[in-house]
């Protein structure tokens, strides 16, 4: 062999190397955001939980019930559940709360039980924006994930297509990529 053929294999095996790594950076910059989404969407998922669980002690107090208030909320604190499910479990427990408090007039004179409301309220608006932000994230990830070529260095490095938060399963066809 020649040294110019050696010379043009080395080029490019090195042009290679280098469109593999900026692929591969790509994906990892949509990875570090979507795991900032996910912690920020968790945040605001555990500051629902702790604000109906608080409501579960301003209910009995004020209503001296025996039963199980909010049961769904007493049952979440022992399981581990993912985002995506606490976040329909939280919403149904938010409608029991909110059944509590159409139900229960005599609630909303007390002050806790109120701002409790209005913070579940204003984390409801939070939980929209995040949810859009990270939905957004997944489809320039998947977007990304599913053309070519970089679906290969996704296969190679052996990323998923993620689902949105909405619930919408982005893992139903992956036949239209470009198979190894």
């Amino acid at each position: 062999m020649s040294f110019t053929t050696v010379l043009l294999i080395v080029i490019g095996i090195c042009l290679l190397l280098i469109w593999y790594a900026n692929i591969y950076n790509k994906f990892q910059t949509f990875i570090i955001r979507i795991n900032e989404a996910e912690a920020n969407i968790d945040s605001v998922l555990r500051k629902r939980f702790d604000l109906l669980n608080k409501a579960i002690t301003i209910i009995k107090s004020n209503l001296d019930v025996n039963d199980d208030v909010l049961p769904m909320i007493t049952k979440l604190k022992s399981k581990k559940l993912s985002n995506f499910e606490l976040d329909r479990k939280l919403y149904d427990a938010i409608n029991e709360f909110t059944m509590y408090k159409e139900e229960h007039k005599e609630l909303l004179k007390n002050d806790d039980f109120v701002k409790i409301d209005i913070n579940l309220n204003e984390s409801e608006a939070e939980i929209v924006a995040l949810r859009k932000y990270y939905n957004d994230i997944i489809t320039d990830y998947n977007e990304v994930a599913r053309t070519f070529p970089s679906n290969l260095v996704r296969k190679i490095s052996k990323y998923k297509i993620r689902p949105y938060f909405d619930g919408k399963n982005m893992e139903d066809d992956d036949t239209n990529d470009f198979k190894l």
